[in-house]
């Protein structure tokens, strides 16, 4: 049988952010569950939070907390409160696992790929939000990708790391008009706690030397030490 030429890279990085990173995960599906009840409590006051406007139909009256089981843990969601009459996210409650298995997936986008506003609106279409208003979709994708900054260039200070996997990936992408192949550096480590870790992710054109090259020493700045061995193959298990 021969191996694909090309991964699945969106599920690998699922698959490693739930596993390795479950507060990176349990942060951002707050994130875009909390945003999303928000959202819909807005439309249903007619008004966004903390707006004057003469078409306001009702108010908010706080939050109750609420948990949410994950694979990524437990998540503490705030429902918004009604001064007049109730809400709560019936798309959250009728659909848990389909709702949990989207806000991931969309997480794992972002990684990758970074999140745009038509994605967003896709996401909660998915869950059968449609009253997002276009302010509300570019905060939710903004703050997403800020989260997502913050952990691709954060300091690797979980370390020493006993082992590191590095691999590439071929991924199809569009790019101004026309579908090309990238290839998706992406390395993992056994942290000192004896825990997987995803420490970076990049994308490169070619998978050449002066791109692992680039990509290596960017885990070295970012801290990453102590690493025994590293290897590169199609499925991140030891090539010797």
């Amino acid at each position: 049988m021969t191996a694909p030429d090309s991964l699945p890279l969106h599920a690998l990085a699922e698959d490693n952010l739930a596993a390795a990173s479950p507060d990176l995960l349990r942060a951002m599906v707050k994130t875009f569950a909390d945003a999303l009840m928000s959202a819909e409590a807005d439309a249903l006051c007619n008004a966004e939070y903390g707006q004057v406007s003469d078409e306001r139909v009702n108010h908010r009256n706080g939050y109750r907390p609420r948990e949410w089981d994950t694979r990524a843990g437990t998540v503490e969601l705030a429902v918004p409160k009604l001064r007049q009459g109730s809400y709560f996210p019936h798309w959250l409650l009728e659909r848990r696992r389909r709702a949990e298995q989207a806000l991931i997936s969309v997480v794992a986008t972002a990684y990758l790929l970074g999140v745009s506003t038509r994605r967003v609106e896709k996401l909660a279409e998915s869950l059968g939000v449609t009253q997002l208003s276009k302010s509300q979709v570019s905060a939710m994708a903004k703050h997403l990708d800020e989260q997502v900054t913050a952990f691709r260039n954060r300091p690797l200070d979980t370390g020493p790391y006993a082992f590191v996997w590095v691999d590439a990936l071929t991924q199809k992408v569009r790019e101004g008009g026309r579908i090309i192949n990238v290839h998706a550096l992406i390395a993992v480590g056994v942290n000192a706690d004896g825990h997987r870790e995803i420490l970076g992710i990049d994308v490169a054109t070619a998978e050449d030397g002066a791109g692992w090259l680039a990509f290596l020493r960017s885990l070295t700045a970012r801290g990453l030490s102590g690493a025994a061995s590293s290897w590169s193959s199609p499925t991140l298990t030891p090539a010797w």
